[in-house]
């Protein structure tokens, strides 16, 4: 099962009807409403999500038991293992959104591995072991302070389902052919982070500028502003994400990948790489949750516009 939410969305529940909503206990009431096997329960304060409860068969007492976790704020609400957390839409970062809108320290209570971009596009996130590092356009890395802010990002608590050792892959369609079909056999209607820790002959990253208001949208930017590095015999690690075709409108679908090198000065958003070994692990993850920005921007985009091009031009650094 799939569990999607959107949080920070103001009003959500009044497009709910009475089929889909649960009652709320009264305030200073510690029970919760009976729920069924599969129910999902919301509570709501001020239009912010301060809690769930799900829940869930204990089977070996064959008995239904329901879990509740009390948080103070939609962002810690996100922070479930089993869920891919995300920062806005890509697509209105394509649009040209990059205004920060969460904190780092708000990011590393969602996970301690990730991928995404910082206030004014100013370079490539990566998020490994709970550390945010920023791979700039400059080609420096460095880990960023709490304070830093974030426009998009995508985060999970990567816990290792499957490793196994992949060998001479002798580039990025070589490995998506790998990935891809391990994908089809898992199911591709769920999401995957992947990380991969090996010597990689070849490694080919971008980063881009920071930008300046009022913005231009991704594509243009990627037309003068993103830079190129080529790395060779470097140790380090990919961070990848998969996205199912639902997806689109909301992400970019398929496979998303950027780099970090074990001495923690070199990364970015990967094109393309070459190696004979590394150590692939899987995090299968079936929950997803979206924080959408708060500002006139991006309330004000036309989300319906098809950006499909411009998110592949996006992914696989084509400026022209």
């Amino acid at each position: 099962m799939v569990f999607l939410r959107i949080i920070g969305y103001n009003n959500v529940l009044k497009h709910m009807n009475a089929d889909h909503r649960l009652s709320v206990p009264q305030q200073g009431k510690s029970r919760i409403p009976e729920l069924k096997k599969g129910d999902v329960f919301l509570m709501i304060k001020k239009n912010r999500m301060i809690g769930t409860a799900v829940c869930a068969l204990i089977t070996a007492m064959t008995l239904t038991a329901c879990v509740q976790v009390n948080v103070n704020t939609a962002e810690a609400a996100a922070a479930d293992r089993e869920s891919v957390n995300q920062v806005s839409l890509l697509q209105g970062l394509t649009f040209g959104d990059y205004n920060g809108s969460r904190s780092a320290g708000e990011v590393k209570s969602m996970g301690d591995i990730g991928i995404g971009t910082f206030d004014a596009l100013n370079g490539e996130l990566i998020m490994l072991d709970g550390v945010i590092y920023r791979a700039a356009g400059d080609g420096s890395v460095e880990a960023v302070d709490d304070s830093e802010t974030i426009p998009f990002c995508d985060v999970t608590w990567f816990d290792s389902d499957e490793s196994e050792t992949i060998t001479d892959i002798q580039d990025i369609a070589s490995l998506k052919e790998v990935l891809d079909k391990k994908v089809s056999e898992l199911g591709t209607n769920r999401f995957y982070f992947i990380r991969i820790d090996g010597k990689f002959k070849e490694m080919n990253v971008r980063s881009e500028l920071a930008q300046t208001e009022p913005y231009k949208p991704l594509a243009k930017v990627l037309e003068t502003d993103q830079t190129f590095f080529d790395y060779s015999d470097i140790d380090g690690t990919v961070v990848g994400l998969y996205c199912p075709d639902y997806m689109d409108r909301l992400n970019a679908v398929g496979w998303h990948f950027h780099f970090i090198s074990d001495d923690r000065e070199k990364g970015g958003h990967m094109l393309d790489l070459k190696f004979d070994s590394g150590e692939l692990k899987w995090d299968y993850t079936d929950g997803f949750s979206m924080i959408l920005p708060e500002n006139e921007m991006f309330s004000d985009f036309d989300l319906t516009v098809d950006q499909s091009e411009d998110i592949r031009r996006v992914e696989t650094g084509d400026g022209e």
